[in-house]
């Protein structure tokens, strides 16, 4: 019986493993912060259409088209790159007289209606009430929107993202403070949104040599950010 009590022993001690001792968590605050940078506009987009009706699709197609090609002639003697210029819908619809009382009939085709739709980036700014009054002469005949942007956002966004980190910050400060604790290093920082976008902040800067008054205002870029610190005693 020694033997079997001896192994039995030595099982027992095999199982046996030292208590390891965890360590202190690291005590945290999380904040969030937001920045904001203005500039003044340097390019628009407009967007903008021609509708054409006649009593056959044929004839409707050519007459958009017609229109629709003075048009980008127009653009093209404005100056307006032809990269800069893009067809974003083309449409034909059949137009049908008024049913009247008698719901069972199918109403009777009287004509169809072409439209496309262009929109067009401008980068020089003054002359963009000229050009809106430039292809409503020749043809254009439905606006479709205005908006105004910047050709680089790089410097503008750093800027409100430095704004939103230091909004973050002066958070943390706060509260550390008001609780009695002190700020350690940044454990991690994170942007809420993806890539900030524009926003247009509108004033009156009407453009003096514009047939079409226009106002351009400023674009304001937002960035969000949450940062995570460390607290100290």
């Amino acid at each position: 019986m020694l033997r079997p009590l001896l192994l039995m022993m030595s099982l027992g001690a095999a199982v046996v493993t030292p208590a390891v001792l965890s360590a202190e968590e690291t005590r945290l605050i999380t904040v969030s912060g937001t920045g904001a940078a203005t500039a003044v506009p340097d390019m628009a987009t407009i967007r903008f259409g021609v509708v054409a009706q006649e009593t056959t699709a044929g004839a409707a197609m050519d007459a958009m088209s017609k229109s629709m090609a003075q048009v980008l002639s127009t653009l093209e003697a404005a100056g307006i790159a032809a990269k800069d210029v893009q067809t974003s819908g083309l449409d034909l619809n059949p137009l049908r007289a008024d049913a009247g009382p008698d719901r069972s009939k199918e109403p009777e085709i009287i004509g169809f209606e072409a439209n496309t739709s262009v929109s067009v980036r401008v980068l020089n700014l003054p002359s963009l009430g000229g050009l809106l009054d430039a292809v409503v002469s020749v043809g254009a005949n439905r606006m479709q929107g205005l908006s105004f942007g910047l050709q680089d956002t790089d410097a503008q966004l750093a800027e409100a993202r430095k704004a939103a980190i230091a909004d973050a910050l002066s958070k943390a400060a706060l509260y550390a403070d008001a609780a009695g604790v002190s700020l350690g290093p940044v454990q991690s920082i994170s942007e809420q949104g993806g890539n900030p976008r524009p926003e247009m902040m509108m004033k009156a800067m009407a453009m003096s040599d514009a047939s079409v008054p226009v106002a351009e205002g400023e674009v304001s870029l937002t960035a969000q950010v949450t940062v995570v610190l460390a607290l100290q005693d």
